[in-house]
C-alpha cells in the first residue's frame, strides 16, 4: 500500500484488494472459533480485547482500574494487538479476541472486502476543543513548511494505509499538492522521532506522547494534525459481526463500561498519565509535561462518510463501504456537519 513518487495507477487498487483478499482466506481458514463468550468460573463472560501498541488505549485499562468491567459483570483481559491495528480483524473473527482496536481507517479497509465485522464505538476523534496530539513534524531546519511541500518527499509514520496515510495526503491535496507524489514508509512508533531527526525521513506523522516528546527534542510541527478534519474517527473498536448477534447484550454492557471509562479518563488526565507511563516508552517527564488525549465514544458518520470517499479516491479503498456494512445497529453515531 505504499504511495511512490510516480502518478497513480490503476494496479495500485488491485494490489490492495489481493492484499486484503489474503487476509480474508487467512482468516477463512482460521475460523471456526464459537461465537458464544466463554465465561469464567463464576459465570461472568469472558472478553478478550486487543489494544493498539501506541495511544488511545487508556479508556480500556480505566475501565479496568475502575471496576467498570466489573461491575457490568463481565471478565475482560485487555492484550496487545498487532503493530498495524488493522490487522486485528483475523484475531476477531477466528474467536481469539471478541472486540479490537483499530483506527478508522484501518477498519474501513475490512469493510470495504465485505469482512463481517463492525464498529462498536468511538475511542477518540479529531476536536478543535483541544491542541493538537498528533501532527506533521520535520526538523527545524527542514525546507517543508506546509503539506503541499511533501510533494517527492518521503514520510515516516506508524502504519501504512490507515488514518495517518490518509490524513497526510487530504491534507497534502487540501493545500494544493498533489498527494500520490508522496512516498510513505512503515516504521515502529518509537522509531519516528529518530527517523525524521536523522534525515532518514524528510518528515513524520506521530502522536500522543511520542508526538510531544517528538516536539520537545527539536522538531517542529506542520498544521493542526488530524484536528484539520474535526469529527474524524481516529480510534475505534469493533467486533465480528457473528459476535455482536450471539452477544449483542454482553457487546452493550461492555461499550457501556467502556463509555464511563471516556467520562472520567477526560475528567482524570493524571490516571491516563499513570497508564501511558505503564504502558508506552515514552519518558516519564515527558508525559508529565504534556495534556493528555481528549476522548470520544461517538462516531460522526458525516465525517466518516468523506475519509470513505476521499480513501476510495486516494487509492486506499477498493470501494465505498455503506455505512450498514460499518456500524454496529448499537453503535453511538451522531451526524455532524464539516
Amino acid at each position: 500500500m505504499q504511495t511512490s513518487q510516480t502518478p497513480r495507477n490503476p494496479g495500485r487498487r488491485a494490489v490492495l484488494a489481493a492484499t486484503a483478499c489474503a487476509v480474508v482466506l487467512s482468516m477463512a481458514t482460521a475460523c471456526g472459533g464459537e461465537a458464544a463468550t466463554a465465561t469464567s468460573a463464576d459465570g461472568k463472560p469472558k472478553i478478550t480485547v486487543l489494544r493498539s501498541n501506541g495511544a488511545i488505549f487508556e479508556p480500556l485499562y480505566i475501565a479496568e482500574q475502575q471496576g467498570y468491567f466489573e461491575d457490568a459483570g463481565l471478565d475482560v483481559t485487555i492484550k496487545a494487538g498487532a503493530q498495524d491495528t488493522s490487522q486485528n480483524a483475523p484475531s476477531v473473527l477466528n474467536g481469539e479476541a471478541q472486540f479490537a482496536m483499530t483506527d478508522s481507517s484501518g477498519f474501513l479497509k475490512g469493510a470495504a472486502q465485505d469482512m463481517p465485522i463492525r464498529i462498536v464505538t468511538g475511542l477518540q476523534s479529531a476536536t478543535t476543543k483541544t491542541d493538537p496530539t498528533d501532527g506533521l513534524l520535520v526538523k527545524k531546519d527542514s525546507e517543508i513548511t506546509s503539506f503541499a511541500d511533501l510533494e517527492g518527499k518521503t514520510v515516516g509514520i506508524s502504519a501504512l494505509g490507515g488514518t495517518i496515510q490518509f490524513i497526510c495526503e487530504y491534507l497534502v491535496q487540501k493545500d494544493g499538492g498533489d498527494p500520490s507524489k508522496v512516498k510513505f514508509v512503515a516504521l515502529p512508533t518509537t522509531s519516528l522521532t529518530d527517523a525524521a531527526t536523522s534525515g532518514k525521513t524528510d518528515a513524520v506523522f506521530s502522536f500522543g506522547p511520542f508526538y510531544f516528546a517528538a516536539k520537545d527534542s527539536g522538531l517542529r510541527s506542520i498544521g493542526n494534525g488530524m484536528n484539520d478534519l474535526p469529527g474524524m474517527v481516529q480510534g475505534v473498536l469493533f467486533s465480528s459481526e457473528e459476535y455482536l448477534s450471539a452477544n449483542a447484550a454482553t457487546a452493550k454492557k461492555f461499550i457501556d463500561a467502556v463509555a464511563k471509562a471516556i467520562t472520567y479518563a477526560n475528567a482524570n488526565p493524571d490516571a491516563v498519565k499513570t497508564i501511558d507511563k505503564k504502558y508506552t516508552e515514552v519518558p516519564d517527564e515527558f508525559i508529565d509535561a504534556h495534556d493528555t488525549n481528549f476522548y470520544d465514544k461517538d462516531l460522526d458518520t458525516t465525517v466518516m462518510r468523506t475519509v470513505i470517499t476521499k480513501m476510495h479516491e486516494f487509492d486506499l479503498l477498493d470501494k465505498e463501504p455503506t455505512d450498514d456494512a460499518v456500524y454496529w445497529d448499537q453503535a453511538p453515531t451522531v451526524t455532524g456537519e464539516e
